[in-house]
């Protein structure tokens, strides 16, 4: 299981692109990660969400954190939850001992609403899957914790082709270094790394403060 290859990235990358492609460019190339409220209390009711890893329910194994990848897409990652159900013309996967029909359910933070960085994760996963075990997943969900509702994502092949042109677009950020230049939305307000975007600044302004930081990093080398 690639999930430390270099080669392939995160999936939850996929909707992070959906979110904010300038965001993704400084979480892969730059490495930057800042905390907020949201994304704490996100993280945390994922941590709760995953203290069982397993369980069983007659016909039916939920799976909790189950690492998928894809050689196709070029990702890797794991699968907030997914449930097994005992079919015939199912496939074959462990740790079940019977042919099942598999149902990823992608857990996220907040109350019911329709995002396509969501359903693009969770297409992600599904695609994951059947490459891994050679069979078809027609559909998902996303549940959302605070108002305990699931919304079921039906994953056809107009979803499916936004999936592999998202992947392909994170892959060619990574590859180029490239850090996309910032679309200021509603969206910015809610962003963590507002702070460090900057989507308000001028690009020439931008720009010079980057050189500034050069130029200094050039200087610390040169005294050392």
């Amino acid at each position: 299981m690639p999930l430390n290859d270099p080669e392939y990235l995160p999936l939850s990358y996929l909707s992070q692109m959906g979110y904010c492609p300038r965001r993704v460019g400084l979480l892969l190339n730059e490495q930057v990660w800042l905390e907020s409220a949201d994304t704490a209390k996100g993280r945390k009711e994922h941590e709760n969400v995953h203290t069982q890893r397993i369980e069983r329910r007659g016909q039916e194994i939920k799976l909790f954190e189950y690492a998928v990848f894809s050689d196709v897409l070029g990702v890797s990652g794991k699968c907030d939850l997914i449930e097994a159900r005992q079919d015939p013309s199912g496939c074959r996967i462990p740790p079940v001992a019977f042919p099942v029909r598999l149902y990823p359910v992608e857990y996220k933070h907040g109350k019911l609403r329709d995002e396509q960085e969501y359903n693009i994760q969770l297409c992600a996963q599904a695609m994951c899957l059947e490459e891994m075990y050679h069979t078809t997943i027609p559909e998902g969900a996303i549940f959302y914790l605070s108002s305990h509702r699931r919304q079921t994502v039906v994953l056809d092949e107009s979803l499916r082709q936004l999936v592999r042109e998202t992947a392909k677009e994170l892959h060619r950020i990574q590859e180029a270094l490239a850090i996309p230049a910032a679309r200021h939305s509603e969206k910015c307000r809610r962003c963590s790394l507002l702070e460090y975007c900057m989507p308000d600044v001028r690009q020439s302004a931008r720009a010079y403060c980057q050189q500034l930081a050069e130029e200094a990093k050039e200087m610390e080398v040169e005294s050392i």
